[in-house]
Protein backbone atom coordinates (compact mmCIF):
# COMPACT_ATOMS: atom_id res chain seq x y z
CA UNK A 1 0.00 0.00 0.00
CA UNK A 2 1.46 3.36 -0.95
CA UNK A 3 1.08 6.53 1.04
CA UNK A 4 -0.61 9.21 -1.07
CA UNK A 5 -0.46 11.91 1.58
CA UNK A 6 1.36 15.04 0.51
CA UNK A 7 4.48 16.01 2.48
CA UNK A 8 4.27 18.94 4.90
CA UNK A 9 6.42 21.08 2.61
CA UNK A 10 3.79 20.90 -0.14
CA UNK A 11 1.09 21.98 2.30
CA UNK A 12 3.14 25.00 3.35
CA UNK A 13 3.47 25.99 -0.33
CA UNK A 14 -0.33 25.95 -0.58
CA UNK A 15 -0.57 28.30 2.39
CA UNK A 16 1.94 30.67 0.80
CA UNK A 17 -0.08 30.76 -2.42
CA UNK A 18 -3.12 32.21 -0.65
CA UNK A 19 -3.61 35.84 -1.59
CA UNK A 20 -2.15 38.19 0.97
CA UNK A 21 -3.69 41.62 1.24
CA UNK A 22 -1.17 44.43 0.90
CA UNK A 23 -0.86 46.33 4.16
CA UNK A 24 1.50 48.78 5.76
CA UNK A 25 1.45 48.13 9.49
CA UNK A 26 4.08 48.59 12.15
CA UNK A 27 4.90 45.61 14.30
CA UNK A 28 7.27 44.26 16.91
CA UNK A 29 9.02 40.91 16.84
CA UNK A 30 9.19 39.83 20.48
CA UNK A 31 11.84 37.24 21.11
CA UNK A 32 12.02 34.94 24.09
CA UNK A 33 15.53 36.17 24.82
CA UNK A 34 14.99 38.74 27.58
CA UNK A 35 11.76 39.85 25.85
CA UNK A 36 13.75 41.93 23.38
CA UNK A 37 11.95 43.58 20.47
CA UNK A 38 12.82 44.03 16.81
CA UNK A 39 10.84 46.65 14.90
CA UNK A 40 9.33 45.55 11.60
CA UNK A 41 6.79 46.54 8.97
CA UNK A 42 4.10 44.17 7.70
CA UNK A 43 3.99 44.46 3.90
CA UNK A 44 1.18 41.98 3.27
CA UNK A 45 -0.94 39.73 5.47
CA UNK A 46 -3.66 37.10 5.49
CA UNK A 47 -5.11 34.82 8.18
CA UNK A 48 -2.25 32.35 7.72
CA UNK A 49 0.80 34.60 7.65
CA UNK A 50 2.56 37.76 6.59
CA UNK A 51 5.60 39.23 4.89
CA UNK A 52 7.72 41.39 7.17
CA UNK A 53 10.35 43.96 6.36
CA UNK A 54 13.13 44.19 8.95
CA UNK A 55 16.46 45.96 9.23
CA UNK A 56 19.07 44.17 7.08
CA UNK A 57 21.21 43.42 10.13
CA UNK A 58 18.32 42.21 12.33
CA UNK A 59 18.67 38.71 13.77
CA UNK A 60 15.13 37.32 13.57
CA UNK A 61 14.69 33.98 15.39
CA UNK A 62 12.88 31.04 13.76
CA UNK A 63 9.91 31.35 16.16
CA UNK A 64 8.63 34.48 17.87
CA UNK A 65 5.61 36.53 18.89
CA UNK A 66 4.66 39.24 16.38
CA UNK A 67 2.77 42.07 18.07
CA UNK A 68 0.77 44.32 15.74
CA UNK A 69 -0.66 47.29 17.69
CA UNK A 70 -3.26 48.15 15.01
CA UNK A 71 -4.69 44.61 15.28
CA UNK A 72 -4.42 44.63 19.08
CA UNK A 73 -3.11 41.05 19.14
CA UNK A 74 0.13 39.13 18.99
CA UNK A 75 0.57 36.37 16.41
CA UNK A 76 2.61 33.25 17.22
CA UNK A 77 4.86 33.17 14.16
CA UNK A 78 7.30 30.81 12.49
CA UNK A 79 9.72 31.87 9.75
CA UNK A 80 9.04 30.11 6.43
CA UNK A 81 11.54 32.02 4.25
CA UNK A 82 14.13 34.83 4.39
CA UNK A 83 15.36 37.13 1.59
CA UNK A 84 17.61 40.09 2.41
CA UNK A 85 15.46 42.42 4.55
CA UNK A 86 12.22 40.41 4.04
CA UNK A 87 10.91 37.55 6.16
CA UNK A 88 7.87 35.39 5.41
CA UNK A 89 6.07 34.02 8.47
CA UNK A 90 3.28 31.56 9.09
CA UNK A 91 0.87 32.20 11.98
CA UNK A 92 0.01 29.38 14.37
CA UNK A 93 -2.35 31.29 16.66
CA UNK A 94 -2.87 34.53 18.53
CA UNK A 95 -2.35 35.85 22.03
CA UNK A 96 -3.53 39.00 23.78
CA UNK A 97 -1.33 42.08 23.83
CA UNK A 98 1.93 41.25 25.65
CA UNK A 99 1.94 42.77 29.14
CA UNK A 100 5.49 44.08 28.82
CA UNK A 101 4.82 45.95 25.56
CA UNK A 102 4.36 49.69 25.98
CA UNK A 103 2.35 50.32 22.77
Amino acid sequence: MTNTARPLEDNSDDLRRKHRQRVLKGGSIITSIQNSEISCTLRNQNDGGAELKVAPDAHVPDRFLLYVPVDGVAYRSEVRWRRNDRVGVQFSGTEPKPKLHYG
